[in-house]
Formats: structure tokens, C-alpha cells, sequence
């Protein structure tokens, strides 16, 4: 998990982020002033999180830029612990913050291994 954690550490200074564990899922809470559900695309592939999305910025007619910090395009890749799966991942955006839940894999249950002898026919 340290690669997502290390990640976390340098995403674009426009976009902040927290990441939650439990015995089940992680859970990563993402700022993006400015996004919503329909200028944002999030997927899981090749274990990392990817996002793509589109600021909407409002400028009225009077106004110009004199300076533009807030980049209208976010693209982000963050890379998954290895016991995440993309399989039932969910997302849900309120003003601008974006919270992703992605499941661990189940450990596959213990299962008692058949053992037979040399020369038994059974």
C-alpha cells in the first residue's frame, strides 16, 4: 500500500486526497473543486485507479484572467494495493468531492488438500 500512499503524496497541488481502510475495502476521498459526475470518469484498470475529469469554470463576461492557476483538466493514476479488486467499486460525488470505494479481494477459504499414497488405486 506504501505505492498508493506515496502517490497520494504527489498528486497535482489542485487535488487533495484521503485514504481509509477497513477489513474489506478501501476507501479513497478525493477533492476536485469544480467536477461532477458528468465531467468525471473513474475506472479501475491494470490495478490502479484512474481518473479523468473536466473542471466547469464559470467566468462572467466582464471579468478576464489576469492569471489561471486552476487547471481546467485533472488526470490522475493511482496506483492499488494488490488486494484491491476494480470488481464492485463505487463512487459518489457531493460538490466537488468525490468518495471511491474499491473492495479487497476475498482471501480464498481454507480447504483441506486430498493426500493419497503411491500405488493406492482410489
Amino acid at each position: 500500500m506504501s505505492a498508493l500512499r506515496d502517490a497520494l503524496q504527489e498528486l497535482p497541488e489542485s487535488v487533495f486526497a484521503d485514504l481509509l481502510e477497513s477489513d474489506d475495502a478501501y476507501q479513497i476521498v478525493l477533492d476536485l473543486p469544480g467536477v461532477t459526475a458528468e465531467t468525471a470518469e473513474l475506472r479501475v484498470d491494470r490495478g490502479r485507479l484512474v481518473v479523468e475529469a473536466r473542471r466547469e469554470k464559470d467566468v462572467p463576461a466582464e471579468f478576464h484572467y489576469v492569471s489561471e492557476e486552476r487547471p481546467l483538466f485533472v488526470d490522475v493514476e493511482l496506483p492499488l494495493p494488490p488486494d484491491a479488486t476494480g470488481a464492485g467499486a463505487s463512487a459518489e460525488v457531493d460538490r466537488g468531492v468525490f468518495t471511491v470505494r474499491v473492495p479487497k479481494r476475498s482471501a480464498a477459504p481454507e480447504q483441506t488438500i486430498p493426500i493419497t499414497s503411491a500405488g493406492d488405486d482410489a
